[in-house]
């Protein structure tokens, strides 16, 4: 395998090689070969965290629709002292569209990095609905005040119940769990932000979102998937045609995921 290609897994491989207009195998194959080659490496182990949604339906078919944000902590190098995380995204386009490092937990910090993320993403705040848990900085009165000011619309997790907001979740667990994450903690605010600032980067410009067919949210929020997707499905069409013996139906399945819903279990239930 080349060295440029050597830290991706399948699932993130073929869709690049795609975009290169290759197409060498499917990601059984090769998970198929790592196997048989010994090529898989050892990851860290993840937790799978059942999820419980929220009691409101929310519905996204296009960015600036539906966001969602948390807090985490980052472990520095004084014990018992944290860097507070704060991340924003587009429930719709995955995209992190504001972040900020600070000492705490803070409703001003907050307030003051949704009204940013809106006038950097030069976002129409009003109608959208923002999503968090009941943690204290999302409750309380100086973020609700801001949030009723832009005309945003809060959405909340049910109470007590600490796993309720599943985007912000995943995202954080990606962030935790990169392959680049580092081993050993922070020193300061400063070394923080520069890694925070690289993640971003990466995660909105490079990183092909699986629950997205494996596009980047840069290129969903920014209206380019429909293109990405449509180069991708030639591809495979032509793959198929020059071995039919190796497809047993259609090809895969390129088209663009149109609607993102919070809460879908509700949904469903009550379709």
């Amino acid at each position: 395998m080349s060295p440029h290609y050597a830290h991706l897994s399948p699932k993130q491989l073929v869709p690049q090689l795609a975009d290169e207009g290759l197409y060498l195998a499917s990601e059984s194959t090769l998970y198929r070969l790592q196997r048989r080659y010994r090529l898989r490496k050892t990851g860290r182990n993840v937790t799978r965290i059942e999820v419980t949604r929220a009691s409101t339906v929310h519905r996204a078919t296009r960015p600036n629709q539906v966001w969602s944000w948390d807090i985490t902590w980052l472990p520095t190098t004084v014990r018992g002292i944290y860097l507070h995380l704060y991340l924003v995204m587009d429930v719709w386009s995955r995209r992190i569209v504001g972040w900020r490092i600070a000492d705490a937990d803070s409703a001003e910090l907050a307030a003051e990095l949704m009204r940013a993320a809106c006038r950097d993403g030069n976002v129409d705040p009003r109608g959208l609905v923002l999503h968090s848990d009941n943690g204290k900085p999302m409750r309380a009165s100086t973020m609700i005040t801001t949030l009723q000011w832009l005309g945003v619309v809060p959405s909340f997790s049910r109470p007590h119940v600490s796993d309720d907001n599943p985007y912000s979740e995943a995202l954080f667990r990606t962030l935790k769990h990169t392959p680049a994450y580092p081993r050993m903690p922070f020193t300061d605010s400063a070394a923080g932000e520069r890694w925070v600032r690289h993640f971003v980067d990466w995660y909105n410009q490079v990183h092909r979102h699986s629950a997205i067919r494996f596009v980047t949210p840069d290129e969903r929020h920014q209206g380019r998937e429909a293109a990405v997707l449509a180069q991708r499905h030639a591809l495979y069409e032509l793959a198929r045609q020059a071995n039919p013996d190796r497809w047993t139906a259609n090809t895969r399945n390129w088209n663009p995921v149109g609607l993102v819903v919070l809460n879908p279990q509700k949904e469903a239930a009550e379709s």
